[in-house]
């Protein structure tokens, strides 16, 4: 199985994050926090259940 969340939390951590949104659609995900990255794959959607965990790692972000 693929580790999707652990990837993606490790691009985070390597400064790849480039940008977020949320949108109420993409593809079959809705609502929905796209995530896009500076590397490929440049979008990564992530379903609503998972918001606050990734809210709270984009925050630690920003803070800096």
């Amino acid at each position: 199985m693929y580790p999707y969340h652990n990837k993606i939390k490790q691009r985070i951590k390597n400064n790849e994050l480039k940008d977020y949104e949320y949108v109420d659609q993409y593809k079959s995900i809705s609502p929905c926090l796209l995530l896009h990255f500076t590397t490929e794959p440049k979008i990564r959607p992530i379903r609503e259940h998972r918001f606050k965990e990734y809210e709270e790692i984009i925050n630690k972000l920003t803070k800096k």
